[in-house]
This record gives C-alpha cells, structure tokens and sequence, in this order.
C-alpha cells in the first residue's frame, strides 16, 4: 500500500528514540514522498531536530496527561490536532497505553506496532512481529518496516548537528576547562535505574588511570547527574572536565562523537556513542546486552559475574556492576582505542 501521511510515536526515553531511528530511515526510503510525523516528549524532541527522514515533529507534553482530569481536558485537543493531519498510517513503536491513546486518537484506520506491546497496546495496532522479535529492539522496530515494505535497504542513526551546535559545544567544553586537541575519554555515570549504576568511586579511579595514560576524562550526563559527578570530582586526584547538565543532546552527541572512547552502563548516551560511531566499553547487568547493547560498531560489553545478571530489577540490595572493576575497564578502553 502507498501510504502519503504517516504518524510515527516513539515518546522516550533517549535511547529507546535513537533506537527507533533506523526504522524511520528506512520508512523514508521506502516512501520518499511521504510526509512523516513524530510524535515525541519533550526531552529528545533535540535528538529529532533537522533530521531529514522527518516533515514534522509533534510534542506530546506528558504533564498534561498524567492525572485523570489533565486527561480529560487535554484529550479532546490532542485528538483534534491529530485528525487536522489526516494520518493513514500509524506506527507506535512505544507499544504503551499512552501511545495506543495516541494512535486511537490519530483516527487512522491503519494502526500498527512492534512485537513487544504491552498495557492492551496491541488490542489498538496490530504488532508486527518478524524474525528478529527476539533480537535487538534495533531490529525489532526494523521488523515492522520489513513487513510493511519486505526488504531495509541501508541501515542509519541519522542525528544532524549543526555548524551553531558543534560550536556552542567547543566553547562549553572549553569554558569546563576541555584543552584544545586533548585526546579524552566520555563518562556517563548516570543512568534512570540505580541497578544500571557503575558505583562513582570506580569512575573516579578510571578517570585517574586515563589521565596518567594521558587522556581527558570527561563527564556528561542531565542535570539529575550532578551529584554523582560532584562525587566522582571529590574521589579522583586529578578532577575530570564536567560537562553535567551543560550541553543539548546534540551538543552532547558531537562531543561523543570527538572523542577518542565512551563508557557507560545501558543509558541514552552510551546508544548515542553507537548512532555517532564511537567506540564503547558498555557496561551491563540487570538488563540484556542483546536486546539493548550497542547494536553496531568497534565496542565492548563487560558483565559482572553474577548468575542473577538478566533480572530487569530496578532496585535491589546488590548493586553488581560495582564487581567490575576499574582497571578491567581501563584495559578495555585501551584495548578499543589502540584497534580503533
């Protein structure tokens, strides 16, 4: 079928959005002449901005919706600018209640998702389920533009950075104290669950270690970040740069993409260091590098030992990554620089 109009809902978080890139590119390959929508929360609205694949973004202000009488009030209004667009295709690679609202609200008659829906999601669009539903979500959402088009053509993480943003980036970097053709190494302590946390005290000693190798330790991560990078600068000898809540995403995606190596647990921007081919020591344990690694390039994953690894618990009394240490992690970097 030729669809002219489509909707596409991917709302958060980072690295679930930069996940669904792929199967947008290859949605404008197979429909060029398309106008494609994304509907998306506030915070990666960044990460969408410029890109080519795209002819609108829509901003969903979650807040709104949260209680039962913002919802009641704000439905109506949503549903109204939805249906002004006249969508004949809707893909909800969410696969939540609120993106099933959203794609019921569209008023298209053509709803569609991914394998993995939950909350009766799949009771609104039909999930298209192919070969790799039990692979990387990378593929998974890839798998429902197979099944609309049979084939992917090119596989991209299109993220456009300007020339303003690569040079408000250069300054903010040296304004942190970032030396000018310093060779450095980006640390994202932060993550949204405290069991995907490698403790501050090894980030302290790996940043050590780099700078008597003779590279920049830099730190990156949201504003909710700071205290864990005030800590690390309060563990380490020789303080990282910290760029914690200072940059956009696409700031923050260039200075990825000018280093020389990242690390960092399962979190938005060590998937970013994946879109902008940065070579990663990705450090993982409740969740499975399989479906949410780094889905391509020179990269390395390190695991603790643990037979609970796999558990997708948000809390718990252990925190396993602290059992990988410090110079496993160095040697790592190291190891992906020198092959880099």
């Amino acid at each position: 079928m030729d669809y002219r109009n489509i909707l596409v809902i991917k709302l958060s978080a980072i690295g679930d959005v930069i996940h669904a890139l792929p199967a947008v590119h290859a949605l404008r390959q197979s429909y060029p002449d398309a106008r494609i929508t994304w509907i998306v929360e506030k915070p990666s609205y960044d990460l969408l901005n410029n890109n080519p694949d795209i002819d609108q973004i829509m901003i969903f202000e979650k807040p709104k919706f949260k209680t039962l009488s913002g919802l009641w009030h704000n439905a109506p209004e949503l549903s109204r600018l939805l249906k002004s667009n006249r969508f004949d295709l809707a893909i909800d690679f969410q696969g939540l209640f609120k993106s099933a609202a959203i794609s019921l609200l569209s008023g298209t008659a053509q709803r569609i998702g991914y394998c993995d829906m939950r909350e009766l999601s799949q009771t609104i669009s039909r999930p298209i389920c192919g070969e790799h539903s039990k692979g990387h979500v990378v593929e998974r959402y890839l798998d429902v533009i197979r099944g609309l088009t049979g084939r992917i053509s090119e596989i991209r993480f299109p993220i456009h950075i300007t020339t303003e943003e690569i040079e408000q980036a250069i300054k903010i970097a040296q304004e942190a104290g970032l030396a000018a053709k310093t060779p450095y190494v980006i640390l994202a302590p932060g993550t949204n669950w405290r069991t995907k946390c490698w403790p501050t005290e090894h980030y302290a000693a790996l940043s050590d270690q780099l700078h008597q190798a003779g590279f920049g330790a830099v730190l990156v991560g949201g504003p909710g970040d700071k205290p864990l990078a005030q800590d690390i600068q309060n563990r380490s000898q020789t303080k990282p740069i910290d760029l914690t809540g200072k940059t956009s995403l696409k700031q923050l995606a260039y200075m990825i993409k000018e280093s020389v190596a990242f690390v960092g647990g399962d979190t938005g921007p060590m998937h970013l260091s994946v879109a902008v081919n940065t070579p990663a020591v990705a450090l993982f344990g409740p969740t499975d590098p399989a479906r949410n690694g780094p889905y391509y390039g020179h990269n390395t994953i390190l695991r603790p030992q643990r037979p609970c690894i796999n558990c997708w618990r948000r809390k718990c009394e252990h925190i396993c990554l602290a059992d990988i240490q410090p110079q496993t992690v160095f040697e790592a970097v190291i190891g992906l620089i020198r092959n880099d």
